[in-house]
């Protein structure tokens, strides 16, 4: 700007015109310091007018490059630069659905325990002969579970593995004031129901541990059961496709013909002689507070 001054200064002092002016009686130290500040407003007008428009060309290309940066990189999607968007309105997870499902169990609530729930739902517990079809069964059976742990048993969920659609895996035990109770693992299957942005428990599979451990006796019987079958394969089929029928004829024989003549008995017999010792150490408490009374007056 100081160069662009002084050679304007120069240019107005060599331009011909000011001798005649000098010669016409103007002052030339007038005019000469008006045309030069006029030359300097009318510098840095354009120089002002140069750097706006460089300003306004940077941004453009500033622009340009964030837009190239953020849609062209694969990383990046439209989504995550939407800060708008409310977070409430993302749905549920399958795993935190199983974790509000056991906090329900532990806590005995079992309105909320319902609402985890749908009305078409089946918990399929392979501990017993047949699924519970319905809320209404699923329920009994866990104002039953419920009843049955007390105050103190608690379920301890493990891993949450999710899988495909919405659905998921759970590992557990029971614990006692936080000990793990011995032949409580499991393992269970939840396949979930969405309704709107909420989770629902459509089906349930439940694994649990035996507390009797076989060992190499189940290979022995699994050997024979597949031996029979080979040998006889339509009994096989018959008995596949119907053995919960089979498992129904067994337990009403077993009920009405073998448990009165072998299990009721020797169960009276069992009560019986434990009556009879607990009514013998009442009689030797007795006598032994007796003597104690005598020497120790």
């Amino acid at each position: 700007m100081l160069l662009c001054f002084s050679t304007k200064m120069d240019t107005l002092l060599k331009f011909p015109g000011t001798t005649s002016l000098a010669n016409q009686g103007v002052k030339s130290h007038i005019i000469t310091p008006r045309l030069a500040s006029r030359s300097l407003s009318f510098n840095t007008t354009c120089n002002f007018g140069l750097h706006k428009t460089n300003i306004q060309q940077h941004n453009v290309s500033f622009k340009r490059k964030t837009q190239h940066l953020f849609w062209d990189n694969p990383r990046i999607s439209p989504q995550a630069l939407d800060l708008s968007s409310d977070s409430s309105s993302v749905s549920e997870s399958p795993s935190e659905k199983v974790k509000q499902f056991y906090t329900n169990i532990n806590d005995k609530n079992l309105q909320q325990l319902g609402e985890c729930i749908s009305k078409d739902a089946q918990f399929d517990d392979y501990s017993f002969l047949k699924p519970f079809n319905g809320k209404g069964e699923v329920m009994n059976f866990f104002n039953t579970l419920t009843a049955s742990m007390g105050q103190n048993v608690k379920f301890k969920v493990g891993h949450i593995c999710e899988g495909d659609g919405n659905t998921a895996t759970a590992t557990w035990h029971l614990e006692w004031k936080g000990t793990q109770v011995p032949f409580t693992r499991g393992c269970t299957f939840f396949e979930f129901t969405k309704g709107g942005d909420t989770l629902t428990i459509k089906k349930a599979v439940v694994l649990i541990e035996s507390p009797i451990k076989p060992g190499s006796i189940v290979l022995t019987l699994l050997k024979t059961v597949t031996s029979l079958f080979d040998d006889f394969p339509r009994a096989a089929e018959w008995f596949l496709n119907s053995h919960y029928k089979v498992l129904k004829m067994i337990t009403k024989i077993y009920t009405t013909l073998i448990a009165p003549l072998i299990v009721n008995p020797l169960l009276g017999w069992y009560i019986k002689i434990w009556s009879i010792v607990a009514r013998l150490f009442g009689y030797i408490y007795n006598i032994a507070v007796y003597i104690s009374r005598i020497f120790f007056k």
